[in-house]
C-alpha cells in the first residue's frame, strides 16, 4: 500500500519505535520531526532508513562534518502531525523515556540493535544508558515477552542491557532477517 503524508505504514512505525529506543531523536514545535544521524561509516544504514521514510522527508541524507574528525550522515523528516503521538509517549519534560505501552516486534528490535547494539565475545548489549533504571527494567520485561532474557550490566557509571547467553540464538533468529547486510557484523554469525 502506498503511504501518504499523514499516515505511517506498520514498517515505518516499527522502524520509528526501534530508532527511538536507540539513536533516533524527535524534536517538536507545533508538529514533530525525526532526526536520523549516524557515523559516516553507517552511510548504508542511513540510506536504507531514508528509503523507508522517503515519503516523510524533503531532503535526502547529507554528509555532515562537525569538529575536526567527526563526520556523519543525517536526515530529518518533515515536521508532521503523525509523529506527535511518538513524541507524546517517548518524551517527558524533554527527556527520552520508555513508554508503558511500548510494543516490541522483530523489526523494531532489529532497528534498536542496529542503532545502539553491540557484541562482545559471546554477549549482546543494548546501550540503554540514556534511560532511567526503571525504564531499563521495563525494557527487560518487554524483551522477556519475546522470550529474550538479560540483566542490567554496569558500563562505567551507567547501566545497559546484556542478554543472557541462553537468549543469543533466539535473539539472532529474531533480528537476522531484518538486519541489513552492512550491519551483519554486529551479529554473532
Amino acid at each position: 500500500m502506498e503511504n501518504t503524508v499523514g499516515s505511517l505504514t506498520k514498517v515505518q512505525q516499527s522502524m520509528i519505535v526501534g530508532t527511538l529506543l536507540g539513536d533516533g531523536t524527535l524534536r517538536k514545535k507545533s508538529n514533530t520531526l525525526l532526526e536520523i544521524n549516524h557515523s559516516h561509516k553507517q552511510k548504508e544504514y542511513v540510506l536504507w532508513f531514508y528509503s523507508a521514510l522517503e515519503n516523510l522527508v524533503s531532503t535526502p541524507p547529507k554528509l555532515r562534518k562537525s569538529g575536526k574528525n567527526r563526520m556523519s550522515y543525517r536526515f530529518t523528516t518533515k515536521s508532521l502531525e503523525v509523529l506527535n503521538s511518538f513524541h507524546e509517549v517517548f518524551y517527558e519534560k524533554g527527556c527520552k523515556r520508555v513508554p508503558n505501552e511500548l510494543i516490541l516486534d522483530p523489526l523494531s528490535l532489529a532497528i534498536w540493535f542496529m542503532d545502539d547494539g553491540s557484541k562482545d565475545r559471546s554477549s549482546v548489549y543494548l546501550n540503554t544508558q540514556q534511560f532511567t533504571l526503571s525504564d531499563q527494567q521495563m525494557l527487560l520485561e518487554k524483551l522477556s515477552e519475546m522470550n529474550l532474557f538479560g540483566s542490567l550490566n554496569r558500563d562505567k557509571k551507567y547501566f545497559r542491557i546484556r542478554l543472557f547467553k541462553e537468549s543469543l540464538k533466539r535473539f539472532q533468529s529474531i533480528v537476522d532477517p531484518h538486519v541489513i547486510e552492512s550491519m551483519k557484523y554486529k551479529l554473532l554469525l
